[in-house]
């Protein structure tokens, strides 16, 4: 099986038929969902974190991930757009430092089907509904109130992660970027999965304290480490997970842009 290699092109190849399929039907708000894997308790245990060991600054890729101070108001400006959280500013400057998620970035950043930049914000997800509570991260895309032709995406994450590590919160980001329409399948959760444990990957080569932390997202990126690992950096395994998933059980296998099941 091949190793893992990032589509550079996702989005630009179902483009065309999201767009037709826009002319015909009308599109509705819609939430994809990062759906926990099921462990066992002991491996989903949380608990608290220094947040002192865990501030980033920009970076080239090969440098230390770790800062004594973020500066958030230096990059205010830059993520005005995005979002108001310093923590996920933190992230997607790690996320533009190492190559295997800067495409996420860039989507999160407006290059992506909508042509928007993501929203992104921590949220009590039970707010919206008592069963997203256990959710790692909701995906939402919105309609514009004035033209309802535009739309922009939004990621809410889930409030009981705003003390994880950076790095684990710019995986999930990477994961989440690559959901950009309603059109959700197995293949695609298998490849947004995989760039999930890629990028946790090399976060910790520049951080390999991140993985300690007693956050339960790090939980979840350590789990799927194990099984990219396990599959010798392939989605062997993670497809497995993927497929077997209760979350998952009414996806179909493909969706457009998602079509190969060899990705």
């Amino acid at each position: 099986m091949q190793k893992f290699v990032l589509k550079n092109n996702i989005g630009n190849n179902y483009k065309y038929r999201v767009d037709k399929d826009r002319n015909s039907m009308k599109k509705k708000i819609f939430i994809t969902f990062l759906a926990m894997v099921y462990l066992p308790l002991s491996v989903l245990a949380s608990g608290g974190l220094d947040e002192t060991k865990m501030r980033v600054n920009q970076m080239k890729d090969g440098q230390s991930l770790s800062q004594p101070d973020f500066q958030t108001e230096k990059f205010h400006k830059k993520y005005k757009h995005v979002t108001k959280d310093g923590v996920v500013m933190q992230a997607m400057e790690l996320m533009n430092s190492v190559n295997i998620s800067k495409y996420s970035y860039n989507a999160l950043m407006g290059n992506n089907l909508t042509e928007r930049p993501f929203k992104i914000e921590f949220k009590n997800l039970s707010d919206i509904n008592p069963e997203y509570a256990s959710f790692d991260a909701l995906g939402w895309q919105k309609a514009d109130k004035i033209n309802r032709l535009k739309e922009t995406l939004y990621i809410y994450i889930n409030e009981k992660h705003r003390n994880a590590p950076p790095e684990a919160i710019a995986a999930l980001l990477a994961h989440e970027a690559i959901h950009q329409d309603k059109f959700a399948s197995l293949n695609e959760e298998t490849y947004a999965w995989t760039l999930e444990a890629a990028t946790w990957v090399k976060m910790l080569e520049k951080n390999p304290d991140a993985a300690n932390s007693a956050s339960s997202l790090v939980s979840r990126e350590n789990m799927l480490k194990k099984l990219f690992e396990k599959g010798d950096y392939t989605n062997k395994y993670i497809k497995k997970a993927v497929y077997t998933n209760p979350g998952y059980k009414r996806l179909p296998s493909r969706s457009p842009g998602f079509e190969d099941e060899n990705l």
